[in-house]
C-alpha cells in the first residue's frame, strides 16, 4: 500500500491510496500460506476501517472523549484505471481547500 496524493481538510478527508495487486484482496489468487489462520490480507475496506478506527481512540483518548464518534459510514472510492484520471483526481485534491470557503459545512462562509 501507498498513500499518494492526499490533503486533510477540516471536516472530511480526501486521499489517493496505491494497492499493490500482489499483496491485497483485489480479486488476485492468495498464497495459501495462512490457510487455517483467517486470512489476514488488507483489503481497501480494512485499511479505511483500521485508520478510522485508530485515528478515533486517538483523538477520544487526547479530547477524554471516550466512544465518542468521528467518522460517518462507510467511504467514497474510485478506482483509476488511467494516467489521465489519476492527475485530474490529483488536482482536484489539491485544490480542495480553495473550495473550502463555499463548502455549505464551513461556519465561516461568507
Amino acid at each position: 500500500m501507498e498513500l499518494d496524493q492526499f490533503i486533510i481538510m477540516l471536516n472530511h478527508i480526501h486521499g489517493i491510496i496505491i494497492l499493490n495487486s500482489e499483496t491485497v484482496g483485489a480479486g488476485f489468487p492468495r498464497s495459501n500460506k495462512n490457510k487455517g489462520h483467517g486470512d489476514h490480507t488488507p483489503t481497501l475496506g480494512k485499511i479505511v476501517a483500521y485508520f478510522k478506527y485508530q485515528t478515533t481512540k486517538r483523538i477520544n483518548e487526547s479530547q477524554g472523549t471516550p466512544g465518542r464518534k468521528l467518522w460517518q459510514r462507510n467511504y467514497y472510492e474510485h478506482v483509476i484505471r488511467n494516467e489521465e484520471d489519476l492527475r485530474q483526481i490529483q488536482e482536484y485534491i489539491a485544490n480542495n481547500p480553495l473550495k473550502w470557503e463555499l463548502d455549505s459545512e464551513n461556519p465561516n462562509k461568507l
